[in-house]
């Protein structure tokens, strides 16, 4: 992309295929790791500058990586987008829209801290998180890494704050989102 002049806007369309999202969750005895794939979505600049963003995730894609006895990986996988955590089937998609972005000078020159609205489950909060987001050419590329407390998307499974006599088989209500995002201007998803 050439240099935005004054004020122009430059739309960025999420590359799927590029970008990643891993997930952890943990419980009192160990966690899990896994994957979740981007559905599509856009980032918009002004004069370099990031100033909004629109990220879709496609929750069927929700996979485990730590588990390597293919059975527990299934298992596990099936009871995420149960209506136990993810309620897949009825909630496909899950969204986050920037209202707020403002430089942080504590993330280094391409600092962000970005707010926006997470909806999950058809239920939607906001969170705020830093980021690093940088431009080269007509491609941008963003991570960070963002902590959610699940129950206030009602994900209550195993939930020490919910149900004090989970003994071991506690989950902690937080979960970290880490996401590697591509995108490019003038390229669709």
């Amino acid at each position: 992309m050439a240099k935005d002049s004054g004020n122009a806007q430059t739309i960025y369309k999420v590359e799927t295929s590029q970008s990643k999202v891993v997930w952890t969750g943990k419980k009192v005895t160990g966690q899990h790791t896994g994957t979740l794939a981007l559905s599509g979505g856009e980032v918009i600049l002004n004069s370099n500058n990031l100033i909004g963003a629109e990220i879709n995730l496609d929750m069927n894609s929700i996979t485990n990586t730590d588990l390597t006895d293919p059975q527990w990986n299934k298992k596990l996988t099936e009871h995420l987008k149960s209506e136990d955590f993810f309620s897949v089937e009825k909630y496909p998609q899950a969204s986050f829209v920037t209202t707020k972005v403002s430089k942080n000078d504590n993330e280094g020159e391409n600092g962000y801290t970005v707010t926006g609205n997470l909806t999950i489950k058809g239920i939607t909060n906001e969170v705020s998180f830093p980021i690093n987001a940088n431009v080269v050419g007509n491609r941008l590329t963003a991570n960070g890494k963002a902590t959610i407390d699940r129950t206030k998307w009602n994900i209550k499974y195993g939930s020490g704050s919910f149900f004090s006599d989970l003994g071991d088989k506690a989950i902690y209500d937080e979960f970290e989102i880490i996401f590697d995002l591509v995108a490019s201007a003038g390229v669709a998803n």
